[in-house]
């Protein structure tokens, strides 16, 4: 959203085509990651996966904001195999203006309610209930301000590996960690991971959706360079830890109460991202894919 009354537009319109080349470059190589993970399948697979390797059915798709007008998209990548029973990697860039009544709620957005936002979100839903569920997603985001924002949290769904002793939830948070580290003038780990603590939790259970992770928001983008640099950082740990927590754990069989356990920790998520997610009301306050939006939502779940 380049504005030509504005002396900073040209850099502005730059760091746009670098964050979204960035977002696109990323989930092109997650969908790769992913589709190796399917094919070095090798264990117990459920009933009702398929024999083959699962490939991402691409899809593009455009939206119109509010007014009309064209508004940009984005690309959606879907996936059903035999170790992921629903993931999806989503990029988008979208722009337009925000409706009055959520422009007051965005930040530089109340007086001027021009937007553009472009990212990349990824869920992912396995077969196998010793197999983490995950989400990692990143944004840039431009009104009259602009910020980087995202993180990455990992869901176990058996209560036995929802302990920050375990094993995945120590090498999960050690990647992050690091990135966090490696960028440490612009990314103090224990701030974005409480941050991360406090987002992903289910207030109307009191009970947390997962183990943690990293949640940031409102990185300026005045200082865009080192911003970006973590951002790239944190879609660079997940391309790095989430495969090998889904190969360490991919072998082991479940049993029947396992996979019920699965499947009643799934409705919790469902309710987090129905009640309280940030993306998901983004998306649909801004007129998004609806499809893409809630693909997060995992195929069978069960309420107790």
């Amino acid at each position: 959203m380049a504005d030509p009354e504005s002396a900073a537009a040209d850099r502005t319109s730059s760091q746009q085509a670098t964050a979204r080349a960035w977002f696109e470059t990323l989930q092109n190589r997650l969908v790769a990651a992913f589709e190796a993970l399917e094919d070095a399948a090798d264990g117990p697979r459920h009933p009702l996966a398929q024999a083959e390797p699962g490939r991402f059915d691409r899809k593009a798709w455009s939206r119109s904001d509010h007014t009309g007008a064209p508004g940009g998209g984005g690309k959606m990548a879907m996936l059903k195999g035999r170790v992921f029973e629903k993931a999806g990697i989503h990029s988008s860039t979208v722009f337009g203006t925000f409706a009055p009544e959520f422009a007051a709620t965005i930040p530089g957005a109340a007086a001027d309610p021009r937007f553009w936002a472009s990212g990349i979100s990824l869920i992912a839903h396995p077969w196998n209930p010793n197999v983490p569920a995950v989400h990692m997603n990143t944004r840039f985001v431009v009104t009259t301000q602009s910020w980087f924002g995202g993180g990455a949290d990992l869901t176990p769904v058996l209560d036995k590996r929802r302990r920050q002793d375990d094993p995945d939830t120590q090498d999960f948070h050690t990647a992050f960690r690091q990135a966090c580290a490696d960028h440490a003038a612009v990314a103090p780990y224990d701030k974005f991971k409480t941050w991360c603590d406090d987002y992903f939790h289910l207030k109307h259970r009191n009970e947390p959706r997962g183990i943690g992770g990293i949640f940031y928001d409102y990185l300026s983008g005045d200082a865009f360079d080192p911003h970006l640099a973590f951002t790239k950082a944190v879609g660079e740990a997940f391309l790095d830890i989430y495969p090998k927590l889904v190969m360490r754990n991919l072998g082991t069989g479940w049993t029947s109460d396992n996979e019920r356990e699965q499947l009643v920790r799934r409705g919790r998520y469902v309710e987090f991202n129905l009640l309280y997610d940030r993306g998901t009301i983004f998306g649909l306050k801004t007129g998004g894919n609806v499809e893409s939006i809630l693909s997060s939502l995992p195929p069978r779940v069960e309420w107790p």
